[in-house]
């Protein structure tokens, strides 16, 4: 017979909320997840534009086993859930006149590579995709896949694995720096070094070990029918398929604790839903500013502003583009790489952007231009401070008008028509995930111990969880839906502890180790 043992509570349908959704309901605990927005994904969503719906979010997805796993422990198959099309252009990318194409194939690119900046940047690029493969190898089960390690547990399962790792692995080094040793060219650095921008920090200050995401994405880049919207909607159907309930326009207001732990919460309206287990897959800044209560603000550390993540200018529209071979995914460099960072560190939209455009309408190779208005979203990188100050309606005037002359110098003209153009500040993200800034990856990923004072899936207050991007293991899709699974496997662990009881492991492999406790700071 059930009892309160088996009600869960998940706050936020982002995709660490709903794989935790999904994972939990299969183990026969009865979820009810509740959602502020009208529909599934968190960031991973769709604005209508005139007459389109455009992604607004996450554009890239990588780490398919990850997903595959998830799907597997809950009875059913990703590719019976998302229609899946490998790329095989990673990205396009262009400085002015001079363009260049990351392919999957290894060879391809390293080729390319060659024909763009010599032999010698070629070798340079098998050197460096080693070592990305090299990283990723040693990190992945003793930091990705684990629950929250420690900074001294990570070196010393690195160390007794091999010993050489944890001397070879560049812990104190800068990405940038580390670039340096196989990228003469400057071009080449900014492709590479942009990788720190995948968790939303600069290249000058995030660890070399950033380099592990090069590895991720040579691993495979996939297209989703109907765009990444679609996996979140796939993800919301498996938790209901497994009799999770799930609430949308239901902003939660308060966590209430007692005694015990977490009681259950009230939301918005008033209404007030008991559970003696939730997991939280907002932002921890939102805990720990206050807003689910004074109750649960030591549940995650605080996040001072210059602690944060990047956050974003994105166009996204439906309007016509000319003048550039747009592929799937496409990055304009700036001319000036260091200023744009310096710009960001001081708080400022840079005067000469790098700009990111996902032509979701192309296929991955860019060989087939729609004809007339295509799907398109644009995103410049902006400083987290959409809580401080709003930018004027003069001032992102000025942002879209240097971005459009950014794309310019490369050839591409743009047509953005306000009737099917949304344009979202670092102040609109700040609304939809307040107490943020806009911040879009958590906290940054500056410095060597970055990555361990992300908290993790337990928190300091009994039967609260963490999920999401902000927590561990970092940002980005795939790890979000990671930190639901060590959310799942905690809160089982947890369960288990106090039933007297454990259970092995979860179907698909998803273990139910027990976590260690969650970081500060």
């Amino acid at each position: 017979m059930a009892s309160e043992h088996d009600d869960v509570i998940v706050i936020g349908a982002g995709v660490g909320g709903l794989s935790a959704a999904a994972l939990l309901a299969a183990q026969g605990m009865r979820v009810k997840l509740l959602e502020a927005a009208s529909g599934p994904g968190g960031k991973m969503r769709q604005l209508r534009c005139g007459e389109a719906h455009v992604d607004g979010g996450p554009t890239v997805f990588t780490m398919r086993p990850v997903f595959e796993a998830i799907f597997h422990a809950c009875g059913a198959r990703l590719d019976d859930e998302v229609r899946l099309h490998p790329a095989t252009v990673l990205a396009r990318h262009a400085w002015g006149d001079d363009r260049l194409d990351l392919f999957a194939d290894r060879a391809q690119s390293e080729a390319a590579i060659g024909a763009f900046a010599g032999a010698a940047a070629a070798r340079g690029y098998a050197g460096f995709c080693r070592e990305a493969e090299r990283l990723y190898t040693a990190l992945e089960q003793p930091f990705i896949w684990a629950e929250q390690p420690s900074q001294v547990g990570l070196a010393w399962a690195m160390l007794r694995a091999n010993a050489a790792d944890l001397f070879s692995r560049r812990p104190f080094q800068s990405m940038w720096r580390a670039l340096g040793d196989y990228f003469p060219d400057p071009r080449l650095r900014q492709l590479f070094g942009r990788y720190a921008t995948y968790c939303g920090a600069d290249p000058w200050q995030a660890p070399a070990t950033l380099m592990l995401i090069a590895h991720v994405e040579a691993s495979g880049v996939w297209l989703i029918d109907g765009g990444m919207v679609a996996l979140a909607h796939a993800l919301a159907g498996l938790a209901e398929r497994h009799g999770a309930v799930l609430r949308y326009d239901a902003p939660v207001r308060e966590i209430v604790v007692d005694r015990q732990g977490v009681a259950g919460v009230v939301l918005a309206s008033g209404e007030r839903l008991s559970a003696r287990r939730i997991v939280c897959n907002a932002d921890p800044a939102a805990l720990a500013a206050g807003r689910f209560g004074a109750s649960v603000t030591r549940a995650a550390p605080a996040m001072p502003a210059p602690l944060r993540s990047l956050s974003a200018m994105v166009w996204t529209t439906h309007s016509a583009a000319a003048g550039f071979p747009l592929a799937h995914h496409n990055v304009f460099f700036s001319g000036d790489y260091a200023a744009e960072f310096r710009a960001l560190g001081a708080g400022h939209v840079p005067a000469d952007p790098t700009i990111y455009i996902c032509a979701a309408d192309r296929a991955s190779d860019g060989r087939a231009a729609p004809d007339g208005a295509e799907r398109l979203q644009i995103l410049v990188n902006a400083p987290a401070r959409g809580d401080a100050r709003a930018l004027s309606p003069w001032e992102i005037e000025q942002c879209q008008a240097r971005m459009i002359a950014c794309l310019a110098r490369s050839g591409l003209s743009l047509d953005l028509p306000p009737e099917s153009t949304v344009l979202t500040t670092p102040e609109g993200f700040e609304a939809l995930f307040p107490s943020t800034g806009g911040a879009l990856y958590g906290r940054a990923s500056h410095g060597s111990a970055a990555a361990f004072r992300r908290p993790g899936a337990r928190t300091p207050i009994p039967g609260l969880y963490l999920a999401g991007g902000g927590t561990h293991p970092g940002p980005g899709v795939p790890m979000a839906a990671l930190s639901g699974r060590l959310a799942c496997a905690t809160l089982l662990a947890d369960r288990a502890s106090t039933a007297r009881f454990h259970p092995a492991a979860m179907p698909g492999g998803i273990s139910t180790r027990r976590a260690t406790t969650a970081a500060s700071g």
